[in-house]
């Protein structure tokens, strides 16, 4: 945060003596930054992140993110403009382990005032598929095995979403009123996607999923489902013989009908495994980005496009 941008004029003309006694007043609490009525400068990583600190700060807050709409944000590589940013950041919201140009660039930048969402909830293991190969990405500086896909199981998003609040509080005392009332608004919000994909799941002719991103670990462990990824490779890459074989005979023996694929991703790896399969293709956001071409403005209208997916590839009843 720039101290020089908060010290008033008079405490630079006046005595030494007044202006250090500004200078300490001003660094001695975040709220007097924002006294003029100028919002909290906050940067997010990638939209999750994005999506919180705009709906917990509200009109406090003036929000912008790293990674542009359609850019994937795993290979994201930043600018200078955009690591310059950090440095004079009030508040940086990000998810360590999933971006390593982000996570580098701000451990560079010095900034005092972070939070690493990792630390609000718990990572999980969720292992590995059939044959042993690694599914999804691998990412880079991240604890070995765990899966930082965790905004996509409401339950832990919940735990997120206090946690930022409760962070902005304390950076911006002043509105700590308003993030409290916000933050209330969004678990409720949040409270109601979760009760909507437990019941929404409850009953299904099968449990089981293929997906060409394994992003959807915690929701699949938090409903009782079974997420099938095509392992050993990204979104885009083409599957082996081996692997589309093991997935034809998942599809038979847990009765699958569909291979899911993202919106920032090429359909083509899902299209070779549903003609080879016998299986229909459709999408599955995993909610890294929101373009024209989501099926839905924001989070909990992309999570609500996502059940109805899963119900109809599950046969809900």
């Amino acid at each position: 945060m720039n101290v020089r941008r908060l010290i008033p004029t008079a405490a630079i003309t006046g005595a030494v003596a007044l202006g250090l006694t500004a200078l300490t007043a001003c660094s001695s609490s975040d709220a007097s930054d924002h006294k003029s009525g100028d919002r909290l400068d906050v940067v997010a990583s990638f939209y999750p992140m994005q999506f919180l600190a705009e709906r917990i700060g509200g009109d406090h807050v003036s929000v912008s993110t790293l990674t542009k709409p359609g850019v994937e944000p795993h290979d994201l590589e930043l600018s200078p403009r955009q690591t310059g940013s950090l440095t004079d950041a009030d508040f940086i919201l990000y998810l360590k382990g999933i971006q390593p140009a982000v996570d580098d660039a701000i451990k560079q930048s010095g900034a005092s005032h972070t939070l690493d969402v990792t630390t609000l909830t718990t990572l999980e293991d969720h292992g590995t598929e059939a044959g042993g190969e690694e599914h999804g990405h691998e990412h880079e500086g991240e604890e070995a095995g765990a899966d930082p896909h965790i905004w996509l199981d409401p339950v832990k998003y919940t735990e997120i979403a206090k946690g930022v609040g409760k962070s902005l509080e304390k950076t911006d005392p002043d509105h700590a009123a308003d993030y409290r009332k916000n933050t209330a608004t969004l678990v409720k919000e949040l409270g109601a996607l979760d009760t909507a994909y437990r019941d929404g799941l409850k009953n299904t002719t099968t449990r089981t999923f293929i997906t060409t991103h394994s992003a959807f670990g915690y929701l699949a462990e938090r409903y009782g489902l079974t997420q099938e990824g095509i392992a050993g490779i990204d979104p885009e890459a083409e599957p082996s013989p081996a692997r589309i074989s093991a997935l034809h005979s998942i599809a038979e023996k847990k009765k699958v009908t569909t291979v899911f694929f993202e919106t920032l991703a090429s359909d083509r790896t899902a299209k070779t495994v549903a003609r080879d399969t016998g299986l229909r293709t459709d999408v599955l956001d995993p909610l890294e980005g929101i373009t024209k071409s989501s099926k839905g403005d924001d989070y909990i209208e992309v999570m609500k496009s996502n059940l109805a997916a899963l119900r109809t590839a599950l046969g809900a009843k």
